[in-house]
């Protein structure tokens, strides 16, 4: 029960943090200071997106371990090839400067956009073959019944 109330407090928190930037937020206005309050917005955003990642790595890995110790070898086997698979992904990335804007972009900053061009486009391939097999295999098996 320790557990649990740990995460409803910790929920708790970050929802009351949430609503008092939103607050703040409004009540000076988002063209505040250079728009301030949105770079604050973002930030913050990006600190919850972190925390929900790391929570459910760290809890996805500890309930693992906890409940079969031999799939810590499929986690890390599964992490390798991600690991590989973005590597990939890296040195394929062409950092070409974008076509039609007057934007200067440093050359690191256009491969890194390049790289997440292309792992964004591996997972929609990935997701629609997934969708197509799992139907093929879903009407194989009903066919059978």
């Amino acid at each position: 029960m320790k557990l649990n109330k740990i995460f409803t407090w910790s929920m708790i928190g970050i929802i009351v943090i949430s609503a008092i930037i939103l607050v703040w937020g409004f009540a000076v206005g988002f063209d505040y200071k250079e728009d301030l309050p949105v770079d604050i917005l973002l930030g913050w955003g990006y600190i919850i997106l972190g925390l929900a990642v790391a929570s459910v790595v760290v809890v996805g890995l500890a309930v693992s371990a906890k409940n079969n110790p031999k799939s810590l070898v499929k986690v890390g086997i599964v992490l390798a090839g991600i690991v590989v698979i973005a590597l990939v992904a890296w040195l394929v990335a062409p950092g070409n400067p974008a076509v039609g804007t007057d934007i200067e972009s440093t050359h690191a900053t256009l491969k890194l956009t390049d790289t997440i061009l292309y792992l964004t486009y591996f997972a929609g391939i990935v997701a629609i073959l997934s969708i197509i097999a799992g139907e093929i295999r879903l009407a194989i098996s009903n066919k059978k019944a």
